[in-house]
C-alpha cells in the first residue's frame, strides 16, 4: 500500500521510468498498481507530453507515495522533452527521485548511463547491462534515447530494463509486467520503503 501523506511531511518519493509509449504505459500502469504506487499516466507519451513544471504539480497532487513518473525523448539523440523533464524533477527541492528504471533502446549517437543492477527479460537481477530486448550484455553502461541524463540525477538506484515491448512477451500487462514490478520492488527495498 502506498504511503499516506497525512503521516509524512517529507519530499515526494518518486520513481522516474525512461519510457513512455503505448506498450510502456499499460507496463508502468500494471506495476504500479501491483506495488500500490500512483502512477502519473498522464506523463505518458512518445515524446512525453508534459513540461517538467507541470509533471511536478501533479507528483505534488498525488494522494500518497511512491509516485511513478514516465519520460520519453521519441528516439531524439540530444536532450529531448524527456530529459528536460528529468532534469527539472531532479531540481525541485520537494522531490526526491528514490530510483530510476533506464529503459534500454537501439539510438545511435548516445553517451547511455551507467546502471546500478539490471533485470532481465528472464527476471534475473544481474550487476551488467541489458539491451533492448532484455538480454545480459558486458559492462554497465545502458543505451537509451531518454538516460544520458541520468548522471547529474541524484538517486538511490538506477535500474537497466529492456524496452517492455520487446522482451518476447516476458513483461506483458497479461501476466502481470513482471519485469517493470520487479524493477520497481527492488528500487523500494533499496531505498528503505519496502
Amino acid at each position: 500500500m502506498g504511503i499516506s501523506m497525512e503521516k509524512q511531511n517529507t519530499k515526494r518519493k518518486v520513481i522516474l521510468v525512461t519510457d513512455g509509449d503505448k506498450v510502456a504505459r499499460k507496463a508502468v500502469e500494471t506495476a504500479a498498481s501491483r506495488i500500490g504506487a500512483r502512477c502519473i499516466s498522464r506523463s505518458a507519451g512518445n515524446p512525453t507530453p508534459l513540461k517538467g513544471k507541470e509533471i511536478i504539480d501533479l507528483i505534488k497532487e498525488a494522494k500518497y507515495d511512491p509516485v511513478v513518473v514516465m519520460v520519453d525523448d521519441k528516439g531524439h539523440t540530444g536532450q529531448g522533452k524527456g530529459e528536460q523533464a528529468i532534469v527539472e524533477i531532479s531540481k525541485c527541492p520537494d522531490i526526491e527521485i528514490i530510483g530510476i528504471i533506464a529503459v534500454a533502446s537501439n539510438t545511435e549517437g548516445v553517451n547511455g548511463a551507467k546502471v546500478d543492477i539490471s533485470i532481465s527479460k528472464n527476471g534475473n537481477i544481474v550487476n551488467k547491462t541489458v539491451n533492448k530486448c532484455g538480454e545480459i550484455q558486458e559492462g554497465n553502461i545502458i543505451y537509451g534515447d531518454t538516460v544520458d541524463v541520468l548522471s547529474i540525477v541524484d538517486t538511490n538506484l538506477v535500474v537497466g530494463i529492456g524496452d517492455p515491448g520487446k522482451m518476447d512477451g516476458k513483461d506483458n500487462c497479461e501476466i502481470g509486467a513482471p519485469i517493470v514490478t520487479k524493477a520497481m520492488e527492488e528500487i523500494l527495498k533499496r531505498s528503505g520503503i519496502r
